[in-house]
Order: structure tokens, then sequence, then C-alpha cells
């Protein structure tokens, strides 16, 4: 019931009646739900006050009706006559709207950072990377391109590499032991020059060598060549990562120099009729191969450094493959430029020139993570050379049906002479080298820090 001091004027509610109405001496508790409806007679229960953040919707002025809403329900038409109570709607408080930031939980799974899987994923690389370069090398490696990074919201791979690189701290790395005091640097551009040496002092010690002492000469030199080209190759460009070499690789490239100093001499003979005393030998190849090491290993390192360059500047695995193959087919074409003008010096020989791209493609292979191709590749050109060897031999059997075993080496040596086998051998496995190594080379992993 309403006090006396309530307004009955029918204007509209001052802030005074909105303070009266919420006094507690103007609140009546609602009745059980037990009890039904409240009796006839009785006034009707007051609304509880709104709730922390809304606010009193303010009532329509005396003589207007307020329109019903949808959600309430109809009001009750007065009783005849004009007596009785009227149950009067209670004003519905106003909410304020949520916050438009705030997100449904539906949308939680269209708002997920993307990239967060694969830093999760490739974690152990980033931590072992150190520039996000060989983040992207690694990335590709394991199959990504552009079009996979566009899926996680970047343009390349190497934007998206730039991110993981960010994102994901460093591990930190054991300090190197201290360097002795007095110990000279070993730069590689001496140990490439030893073959070249050890090889022109063998050659000039064999020229003036005679009698017994000559082939004991002759092989001490090849087994200190041996030795040199073993530190040429251990370190500079043509050190190979972490040891990731094929063993049977360096029996492959001894069974191919060996052929060429004597392989042409002993066909020859066997070819001629079987083996009647020693068979002549040909160092002058294996000087000018000995001498090549050194530009090639300084075109090796040319090559290494200027794709590195290249993937800085690229913004994109298409770009860099797109510059880094002229670069490596020029490296390839300068290096056997300098070869032919050594073996020039020497002695010219063709299988000698097809040697030398053999082994200068398979040792690239090798170095930028493709020591396998570059292994199949010599032991195929070791078995050509084999296989030609052995069936000149068989053709010597004096068993029926054996003669014809040479027949196609006896074919290739009277049409192009027996300096066609190393030819043919080293030049077709050099091809195949070359053509796998331009898409080889032509991906930023396999430029990676060693």
């Amino acid at each position: 019931m309403r006090s006396s001091a309530a307004p009955t004027s029918p204007g509209a509610w001052d802030a005074r009646s909105e303070a009266l109405l919420g006094a507690p001496a103007l609140t009546v508790t609602d009745p059980p739900a037990s009890e039904g409806a409240a009796p006839h007679g009785t006034a009707p229960t007051s609304v509880p006050p709104p709730h922390p953040g809304t606010a009193w919707a303010s009532p329509p002025a005396s003589g207007a009706q307020e329109p019903p809403d949808a959600g309430d329900p109809a009001p009750r038409p007065a009783p005849a006559g004009g007596t009785g109570p009227v149950h009067r709607t209670a004003p519905r408080p106003t909410t304020t709207p949520a916050a438009p930031s705030a997100a449904r939980p539906g949308n939680r799974r269209g708002n997920a950072d993307p990239v967060k899987v694969l830093v999760h994923r490739h974690r152990e690389l980033c931590e072992r990377a150190v520039d996000p370069l060989e983040v992207a090398a690694g990335l590709e490696a394991r199959g990504f391109t552009d079009r996979t990074a566009a899926r996680f919201r970047h343009r390349d791979v190497f934007s998206l590499a730039e991110e993981l690189y960010a994102r994901v701290p460093r591990r930190p790395e054991k300090a190197a032991p201290p360097a002795r005091p007095g110990t000279p640097p070993r730069p590689w551009a001496l140990a490439v020059l030893a073959p070249g040496a050890v090889a022109g002092l063998t050659g000039l010690g064999l020229a003036f060598a005679r009698g017994p002492v000559r082939p004991l000469f002759g092989v001490a030199g090849a087994l200190a060549l041996g030795a040199a080209l073993l530190l040429a190759v251990s370190r500079g460009p043509f050190r190979v990562p972490d040891g990731r070499t094929v063993p049977a690789a360096r029996l492959w490239t001894l069974w191919l120099l060996a052929y060429a100093v004597g392989g042409d001499g002993l066909l020859e003979q066997l070819l001629g009729g079987g083996l009647d005393g020693p068979w002549g030998l040909t160092p002058a190849p294996l000087l000018g191969l000995a001498l090549a090491v050194a530009p090639a290993a300084w075109c090796a390192h040319l090559f290494a450094g200027r794709a590195r360059r290249r993937i800085t500047d690229s913004r994109g695995l298409a770009a860099f493959a797109a510059a880094v193959r002229p670069l490596f087919l020029g490296t390839v074409a300068l290096q056997l430029l300098a070869l032919t003008a050594l073996l020039a010096v020497t002695r010219f020989s063709a299988g000698a020139l097809a040697l030398g791209a053999l082994l200068l493609l398979a040792r690239l292979l090798a170095v930028h993570g493709r020591p396998e191709t570059a292994a199949a590749a010599l032991a195929t050109a070791c078995a050509a050379e084999a296989l030609a060897l052995t069936s000149a031999l068989a053709g010597r059997v004096p068993l029926a049906g054996f003669e014809v075993l040479d027949a196609p080496v006896r074919s290739l040596t009277d049409l192009w002479g027996v300096g066609a086998v190393p030819t043919l051998a080293c030049g077709a496995a050099a091809l195949c080298l070359l053509a796998r190594a331009t898409g080889a080379l032509a991906r930023a992993s396999a430029h990676t820090t060693p």
C-alpha cells in the first residue's frame, strides 16, 4: 500500500517520487508460490529493484498509454464501473548493451593464432637456427611452399620464417673452447693449394728419376697426393658439414683417378691380345686435375656466398630459385674453363675434363646436403669403366661365345679410341649430376649454415 506521502498528481514522476518508491517502507514482499494469486482487494506486490548496472524505465505521462511489449503479457481490461484495482505492468529495467569487443565462444576457433601450431611443431628447428634464413631453409626442406605459407596468413615462406624465428627463443649454445695462445690460423686457401704442389713435385721427380728409384718415387708421390686431397676436402668450401659423407665415395674417387692414370693403357693392351708386361701410364691428366683443385674451391666459395646473399634479397622461393640457377651454371662453366686451360698446359684429355666436371659436381652436391646422389653418380662411372675392362678381358677367354663379349668396347675404341670409355662414363654421370644439381642447389634448404 502506498503511504500518505506518495504523490497523487497525474504528472510525470520526479526524482523525489522515484526516491520514495525505492524506500524500504514501500516494498512489499512477494507471497509464496503455494499461496497463489493475491486476494481481491489487496494491493499488488511491488517489483523488486533492478540489478546493478540497470536503470528504471520512465513511465509514460498521464493520459498516455504505453504500447505493450512483445515479451510482456497482454494488459488486463479494467472492470466495469471503473472500480477495483487496476493491475499495471511493472516498469522493465533497461540493460546496457554488451561491449562489442567481447567475443563469443563460437568465434574463438576463427580468431585462433594459426602460427602457434607451427611454433610447437618446429620448435627445435627454430631453437637451433642462427637466423631466419635457416628457418626458411628448414621449412622448405620439410615441404613448405609460398602457397602453404599463405594458409598461415603470410605472403611467402621467408616472412613466415621471420615470425617463427622471432617468437621462439634461441637455445643457449655451449661456449667454444678458447684457442691456445700462439696457435697460428690454418686458412683453407693454403690447403687447396697442396694437391697441385704435391702433384707438381711428383711430376718433376718422375721426369728426372731413373732406374728402380722411379717406381718408388711414383708410389710415394701418389700417397702424398692422396693425403693432400684429403686435407683439401676436409676444410673450406669443400668440407661436408657434420661429416655427412658416404664412406664408399672415397673408394669410387680413388678408382676414377687411378683409371685416369693407367686405365687407357690397360684397356689398349687387353684389346690388343692380352697383357704383355707393364702397360703405359699417363700421369699428365692427374697433374691437371690436381692443379684445378684450387680454382674449383674458389668457385665453390663464391657460389655459396652469393647464394646466401640471394636468400637475403629474395622474397619468395621461386624468385630465389630463378636467381640461383644461372649463378650455379656460371660457376660450373667458370670451373670448366679453368680446368680446360690447365689441361692444355699439361696434356689435354677429354676424359680428364669429364672427370673433373664429375668430381666438382659430386663435391658440390655432397657439401650442400646430397651426398647419396653424388656417391651414386661416382659409383655408376666406376661401374662403366670396370665393365669395359671386364668385357675386354672376357673376350680373351678361349671358349666358344666369349669372343663376342668385347664387341661393344672394341667397336667404340675403334671409332673414338680408348679414351672414349672414360669420356662417356664420366661425361654421362656428370650430365646427370648437372641436371640434378640445377634443381637441388636452387633450393634454400641447400644453403643453410653448417
